[in-house]
């Protein structure tokens, strides 16, 4: 994480199941909800809500992965509060406990992004309750600890950021988390283990660069530092300019 972690950190949601191969576009229609698009507008998941609700729906009838997936899709153009509902939805719905953990940990994210921390950080511990030792308990681990950070319970999160790693020792990006918290407390020397770690699990952005260069100075490592500095400015500058050629 750099100083102003808002800007750099993408917040984890799950990948969803994806859609069927024929939709050009991912689908806000689930063949379930019944929504006509000439009365109501489809984005609306007041309306979703509204139509679950109105018809009483049995959980066996709702398709717990195409409200995650529409979740996903409204995360992906921005539409974070909608997300939120529908993820809660699916949570609501859901038969399978790993769904239902699946759309808390994504109703977290999508919190998170609107920088609602409080109710990211009751989403992630929904999530945990249900399983503490799964995949997406080691997401939700991880981004509760940055949802505690950010909420100025930095001793608190550190200790999330480890449970994520315990969970889950091949999780690149809870490695980066650790790293950073440890960084924040003044053990440099682990902090650089972990975000080595982080680099050998492919978390090789220039962000975990530019936090592993803060680690390599505090510890007196400074030819190191100087070399690694050197690589995520070309990283920065790679960046740039392939944006550049994109538009």
């Amino acid at each position: 994480m750099s100083d102003n972690p808002r800007e750099d950190r993408d917040h984890q949601f799950s990948e969803g199941q994806g859609l069927p191969d024929e939709f050009e576009e991912f689908d806000l229609d689930p063949p379930e909800l019944k929504v006509d698009p000439a009365k109501v507008d489809p984005v609306d998941t007041r309306v979703l809500s509204d139509l679950l609700d109105e018809r009483n729906i049995a959980k066996d009838e709702v398709d717990t992965d195409q409200l995650i997936d529409v979740g996903v899709s409204y995360t992906r153009i921005n539409r974070f509060e909608e997300a939120t509902e529908t993820f809660e939805r699916a949570a609501q719905f859901a038969e399978d406990p790993s769904k239902e953990q699946e759309a808390w940990v994504n109703k977290g994210a999508a919190h998170a992004e609107l920088e609602e921390y409080d109710a990211a950080i009751g989403a992630y511990k929904e999530a945990i309750d249900i399983d503490d030792d799964s995949e997406h308990a080691a997401t939700a681990e991880t981004n509760l600890a940055y949802a505690l950070w950010e909420f100025g319970q930095s001793e608190e999160a550190l200790r999330h950021a480890e449970n994520a790693v315990e969970i889950d020792p091949r999780f690149a990006q809870a490695w980066y988390n650790r790293g950073f918290f440890l960084l924040e407390r003044g053990l440099a020397e682990d902090a650089v283990d972990c975000f080595e770690n982080a680099q050998r699990l492919g978390m090789g952005n220039a962000e975990v660069l530019e936090e592993k260069v803060r680690a390599l100075e505090e510890v007196g490592r400074e030819e190191e530092a100087e070399e690694v500095r050197q690589r995520a400015e070309e990283m920065r500058e790679e960046a740039e300019q392939q944006m550049v050629e994109e538009f």
